[in-house]
């Protein structure tokens, strides 16, 4: 049996009081500043070794910031993290400033939960603070280990993003008994086939009216050009990417508790979805390509491993000119505009989409008896 760590984000909500609140507060804007103190010795001295860092900057930061031993060396270890990924992301080494309130959290020194009640190290000791899950119980439930949390001060709330890992057991492609066609697109987000020769359509018409109008309000505030404005233009950025993975999880959810366990997704390879829709219509080309494809796909994945079912990712090639029928090929068998598949050979119909989803479920086929006579040979 195969077995994976699958780690998830859980975001709660902490409810402190007034007095816990200055706390917080004053402990957030210190460790800020901490963290810039050490993030310009990196940068200044070119220095990532932990022991040169901390031997230069730890007892600076217990003086200066009155911070805590375990606080003091998590500031180090969270500048040290930042410029590392930045130096895996190919970033130019460049001066790293620590803008948002954020405190790393170290699971059993800087934080502990029990029974409701959020335990959380600050300058002035140890603070009790209720927190509520609100959809996450299970995970709390489970057996599960909590890594390095993150405290968030945002809109005016407090958020405890904790990073939660557990080991699952993974099926082969032999224990299959169930296989869904994706076809992922813009008018229906998702169109899936499925192996009872059922087909669904998740509507997409309203999410990308949504979106279009985000597009034009985002477009006026770029022509007005005041700070203001582009304060606007950040928050409905944010916005609308807390939108599109509300959505993206809400779909991937869905499939998941439908087709239960033991079943295989099949998805088509849509990373190089911006080079396939550069001849989109300049009006029409935002919606079509800026959609998180790849974080639909990611979702579904850990969401599947979770539940005993698999997904896989093969090439689009064909998939929306292909006869599910007969198995010709030929461009014009789809209208793009009508999104109609109409076969130019045994005159097979039906919607665009639900041929494209068709055509991943054979492919999911394929992938099961490639698989099996692998193992034979």
């Amino acid at each position: 049996m195969i077995i994976i760590e699958i780690t998830i984000t859980s975001k709660i909500q902490i409810y402190p009081t007034n007095e816990q609140i200055e706390i917080l507060m004053d402990t957030m804007v210190q460790v800020r500043k901490a963290l810039n103190y050490v993030s310009k010795y990196v940068f200044d001295n070119n220095c990532l070794s932990q022991k040169k860092i901390n031997e230069d900057t730890y007892y600076y930061l217990r003086e200066t910031y009155a911070l805590k031993s375990q606080m003091a060396q998590s500031v180090i270890k969270t500048v040290i993290g930042k410029y590392k990924a930045n130096k895996s992301n190919r970033h130019n080494f460049t001066l790293i400033q620590f803008k948002k309130l954020e405190y790393d959290l170290v699971y059993n020194r800087d934080y502990s939960l029990k029974l409701g009640i959020f335990s959380i190290n600050s300058l002035n000791g140890r603070l009790q603070i209720p927190f509520e899950t609100k959809g996450m119980e299970k995970y709390f439930e489970d057996d599960y280990k909590f890594g390095t949390a993150k405290l968030v001060f945002k809109h005016n709330k407090y958020f405890l993003h904790i990073p939660m890992t557990k080991d699952y057991p993974q099926i082969t492609p032999f224990e299959i008994n169930k296989i869904v066609g994706i076809d992922l697109g813009i008018n229906f987000l998702a169109t899936t086939y499925d192996s009872y020769g059922k087909t669904t359509f998740y509507n997409g018409k309203y999410i990308k009216s949504k979106r279009g109008h985000y597009k034009i309000l985002r477009k006026q505030l770029q022509e007005c050009g005041t700070k203001s404005a582009k304060r606007r233009i950040k928050s409905i950025g944010s916005r609308e990417n807390r939108y599109v993975s509300d959505v993206n999880h809400t779909i991937t959810k869905a499939l998941v508790d439908k087709y239960g366990t033991n079943t295989l997704f099949v998805l088509e390879d849509l990373i190089n979805v911006r080079s396939s829709t550069e001849k989109v219509n300049i009006n029409n080309r935002y919606v079509s390509v800026s959609w998180a494809f790849y974080q639909f796909r990611k979702m579904l994945e850990y969401k599947a491993q979770m539940n005993n079912s698999i997904v896989i990712t093969v090439s689009p090639k064909y998939t929306s000119q292909k006869c599910p029928k007969c198995g010709h090929i030929e461009k014009s068998n789809r209208d793009k505009k009508k999104h109609l598949f109409c076969c130019k050979n045994c005159n097979y119909q039906s919607n665009d989409d639900r041929i494209g989803a068709m055509n991943l479920w054979k492919k999911g086929i394929e992938y099961i008896e490639n698989y099996s006579k692998e193992v034979i040979e």
